[in-house]
């Protein structure tokens, strides 16, 4: 069933549920509205209530914090939808930024929405926004996709989902596992042009611009300092159209190593649909690639 939200309409029987900004570094990002916002609500929800209070302090704000974070969501969550129902009015903050993104706050956002309550967003900073203007790269289509996973073979799998996406591609990163996934990145996407952005609005605020490659050379005598935020080059840039963007991951690749490079070390998929994936790779069929390696495999079995 169809809802629709008049934010601004008298009469509502709930609260209102603000989506609140916070600044990303410099406290001068703070808004009037923010800081309004902040100040006539009842209740503030926070992620980090420590954070946060360091915020409303130098702001003079003195309303109620309350905690609401990824281990405390389901029953902190209950209870602010409650209060919400009840008519109080209640903004949401994250340590940085604007919540929902990346953040358990989208969780919140999706039971009030669901229980018609007004969610009302007040604009702000945001990291991946910012790092995207600031990177030289086309800002006309982009795709935020948040943190990679830890672990290799999700990463892999993350990686080849990702690879041929239209646009620009926006995602986090903590220092500790940056090289690890910008080498992943080489390996599965060629030698992409990329910036790298780290404490933006700060003092030290930087930016590096240059190739997955460089990137790495760069970060060999400048070790990770602090979470990033990575602005890559999408596989329809004008980069990838000319060459520019270098060689396909698998361009060293024999058909066979390609197909068992998705049986095994990637994404564990069956023979037919590895065969399926290097065919799209490649431009080929799977008919193609299938008759490929039962040739070789006639030649091999010959030579014997």
């Amino acid at each position: 069933m169809v809802k629709v939200q008049k934010s601004f309409q008298a009469g509502h029987e709930t609260g209102t549920l603000y989506l609140v900004a916070t600044p990303i570094g410099n406290l001068e990002d703070m808004t009037f509205r923010a800081i309004r916002t902040l100040r006539e609500a009842e209740l503030i929800a926070a992620e980090d209530t420590r954070q946060t209070r360091k915020l409303l302090t130098h702001f003079e704000i003195a309303t109620r914090l309350v905690s609401y974070h990824e281990h405390n969501k389901q029953a902190s969550g209950q209870e602010l939808i409650r209060l919400l129902t009840e008519g109080m009015t209640i903004a949401l903050v994250s340590d940085a930024g604007l919540p929902a993104i990346s953040d358990p706050g989208a969780d919140l956002v999706r039971e009030a929405v669901e229980a018609g309550i007004p969610v009302v967003p007040i604009p702000g900073a945001n990291a991946a926004l910012s790092s995207l203007i600031m990177s030289g790269l086309p800002t006309e289509r982009f795709t935020f996709a948040g943190f990679p996973p830890r672990d290799k073979k999700p990463l892999l799998l993350w990686l080849e989902e990702l690879r041929s996406q239209r646009g620009t591609l926006l995602l986090y990163e903590s220092p500790h596992r940056l090289k690890k996934t910008l080498q992943a990145m080489l390996e599965q996407w060629g030698n992409r042009r990329l910036a790298m952005t780290r404490e933006l609005t700060k003092k030290h605020e930087e930016a590096v611009h240059g190739t997955v490659s460089e990137c790495l050379e760069w970060l060999e005598e400048h070790p990770p300092l602090g979470e990033y935020c990575l602005v890559v080059e999408g596989a329809d840039s004008d980069a990838a159209a000319t060459g520019e963007q270098g060689a396909a991951w698998w361009s060293d690749m024999t058909i066979e190593q390609h197909v068992h490079h998705y049986m095994e070390q990637a994404t564990g998929k069956s023979r037919k649909e590895a065969m399926k994936q290097v065919g799209k790779d490649r431009g080929l069929s799977k008919r193609d690639i299938y008759n490929q390696i039962m040739i070789k495999e006639d030649d091999t079995e010959t030579q014997h």
